[in-house]
């Protein structure tokens, strides 16, 4: 794999990015996320919830329990509520 970047993808069960090896969703994941996603915020935020309870759980396996509120604010709390600030 020389010479290629590693994507920003979750490594299970640690939860830390494969590329940066910080928490997941990373910054770069996040922009990709975003971008992926667009302004279907909706689908966006039941896949981080499901990727939230499944970190959850897997952290506590580790012995590495975490708050929710915590994970709350890593998996869903960053996300935008509105795409554009086109309200009149």
């Amino acid at each position: 794999m020389s010479g290629r970047c590693r994507a920003h993808l979750p490594s299970r069960p640690t939860w830390r990015c494969h590329a940066c090896g910080n928490a997941w969703p990373c910054g770069a994941a996040k922009v990709k996320l975003l971008a992926e996603y667009g302004r279907d915020r909706i689908s966006l935020l039941i896949y981080l919830a499901t990727l939230q309870e499944e970190s959850a759980e897997q952290l506590a396996e580790l012995g590495y329990p975490v708050r929710p509120s915590t994970l709350h604010h890593r998996f869903i709390g960053w996300v935008p509520i509105r795409s554009s600030p086109d309200r009149r």
